[in-house]
Formats: C-alpha cells, structure tokens, sequence
C-alpha cells in the first residue's frame, strides 16, 4: 500500500512538472509566470513611439527645407532630384543589405507608398508653397493625422476608442484653428495643391503602416523609393535641363535634408514606428508637426513666432497623450 502511495505521489509530481492543470498552491504560481513577460511588453511600445516621434520631428524640417530648396532649383527639378538622391540612398542599402525582392502581393501597397509620399506629397506641397507661408501649408499637417487615422480605420478594419476619436477631432481643430489664425483665414491658391496632398499623403502612411508589420520599415520605404527611381533619374535630367540652378549654401542643404531627412530617413523611422503603436496612434504624433513646423520657421526662415504658439503646444501635447493611452 505504501508503495502504491509513493508511486501516486511521483505521479503526481511528475505531471505538475510538466504544466497539466492543477489546483492549490499550483494556481498560486500560475500568475507569476504568466505575468513574466508582461514587463518587456512595453519596451516595443515605447520604442515605438520614440521612431514615430523621430519621424515627425524630421517630417518638420521639410518645409522650411524645402524654402530653402527653391532658392537654387525649380519645384519640379527639387522634387525629382530629393526623390532620386533618396532611391540612391536606399538602394544602396539594400544592396548592402543583400535584402531580396518584396513578394509580388506587396508590390501594389509599395506603388501607393511610391506615389503618396516619394511622389505626390513633396511635389504638391512644393508647388503650394511658392505661394504658401510655411505656417499656412501647416494646415496639411494640422489634417493629416485624422486623415490618416480615418483611412486606416477603413483600410485594416479597426476601430479605435471613442476616446480616441474625440482626442484627435480635438487635436485636428486646436491645430487647424491656430494655423488658420496665423494666416488670416484666408485660403491661398496654393490650397488646392495642400489638399491633394493631404489625401495621397494619407494614403502612403496607411498603407505603408500596413505593410511596415509584414516587412521592416527600411525595406518598405527602400523598395517604394526604388520603385521611383527609373522615373525620377529622368525627370530630373529633364526638369534640370529646363528649370533653371542657382545653387547657394541654403538651396544645397535644403535638397540634401529632403532627400535624406525627410524622404529615406525620416519615412524609414515612421513606419518602423507604426508597425510598433499601430497607424491611428503613430499618426496622432503629427499633430505636433505644424508646430514644430513653426519653430523650425522661426529658427532657419526668420519668421515671427505668434504668442498662441505655447498655449496651442500645450492643448496638442495633452491629445496626443489621450490618443496614445485610449484603446486602439
């Protein structure tokens, strides 16, 4: 009987070793291991939110960059030539990389990055703002995040809080309000090229966002600049033969921002970021662009820094904490 009891008992020990459910001091332990890897669970968050934020901080310089750009190159040979230099760049780490080709299913989500945000962003926000102030090209940016959130929402099915939605309308219009005040309320003839870039660019970041969980973010916006590259090498032989070059220190530094800045390097961070947070989170840190936009304008154009500013950075920094803490 004894033997029989022992035999029961390392029976017993042995089945627990292996994970079978139990009850007892066994349920005791269960908490503590499953909530073992609850502590790094944050760490790609965090991470997450730090690329984004990197990227927006890049995405503010481009504007000012850009002013800077068209003092030495015309707008269709500035946007040719950044978007040529950044496939250079691109390509090169790739090839460094050995990285293979993207599966034939991304080529279609590479294409809409190619023509959002190599494309047709820096070519209409250029083209507005040789009529535009920098404060009032803001305005994209003030609607981006919403826009982009929105498209996302339609495109991958999910659905953010509620609180969510509130924080970034309120967002949106805090930031809509005070670049709309600081350029008089009044729309400009560059207005139409902003909002078309508002949507393409929209549509770059969703489904570069999308396709930043599948791949990592250099190789997204590697192989979408790639993409462009045939294209753009000859437009920008064209477009140079045609527009005239005053090249000067501001116009020099101004390309190579936007090329490498804004284009390759401030793209490859974003998306990493997104595929981290989640498009609708990483999207709601642009709305501290147009004022970051501002600051930057202040420091490298001259520009007069409004009094609103601090109270309009202040009311921002608190929606982008909602949206970031709201359920996504």
């Amino acid at each position: 009987m004894r033997a029989h009891d022992s035999a029961t008992v390392l029976t017993a020990i042995a089945v627990t070793a292996t994970g079978s459910p139990r009850t007892g001091s066994a349920d005791t332990a269960a908490p503590a291991a499953s909530a073992a890897p609850a502590a790094p669970a944050s760490t790609p968050r965090t991470s997450g939110t730090l690329l984004a934020g990197l990227g927006v901080v890049s995405f503010s310089l481009t504007f000012p960059s850009t002013v800077w750009g068209l003092e030495s190159f015309g707008p269709w040979s500035l946007v040719a030539v950044r978007s040529t230099l950044a496939a250079l760049i691109a390509g090169t780490f790739l090839l460094a990389g050995r990285v293979p080709l993207p599966e034939r299913r991304h080529w279609a989500g590479l294409a809409v990055v190619a023509c959002g945000v190599v494309i047709g962003f820096p070519l209409l926000t250029t083209l507005a703002l040789q009529t535009s102030t920098t404060s009032h090209a803001a305005v994209v940016v003030g609607l981006l995040p919403l826009t982009t959130a929105a498209l996302a929402a339609v495109r991958t099915g999910r659905r953010p809080s509620r609180t969510f939605w509130i924080a970034a309308v309120s967002g949106a219009v805090v930031v809509l309000g005070f670049t709309l005040q600081q350029s008089g309320g009044a729309f400009s003839t560059g207005d139409p090229y902003l909002f078309g870039a508002l949507l393409v660019c929209a549509a770059g970041y969703t489904e570069g966002g999308r396709l930043a969980a599948l791949m990592p973010g250099r190789q997204v916006i590697g192989w979408a600049l790639v993409l462009c590259l045939p294209l753009m090498a000859a437009a920008s032989a064209v477009t140079l033969s045609i527009e005239p070059v005053h090249l000067n220190a501001h116009g020099v530094i101004g390309l190579i921002w936007v090329a490498a800045g804004s284009t390759f390097f401030g793209l490859y961070v974003w998306y990493r970021g997104m595929a981290a947070i989640g498009i609708p989170k990483a999207s709601q840190l642009q709305l501290a662009q147009p004022l970051l936009t501002l600051f930057w304008s202040v420091f490298l154009l001259g520009e007069d820094l409004p009094l609103a500013a601090p109270v309009a950075a202040v009311a921002v920094l608190a929606c982008i904490a909602v949206t970031q803490r709201a359920k996504s």
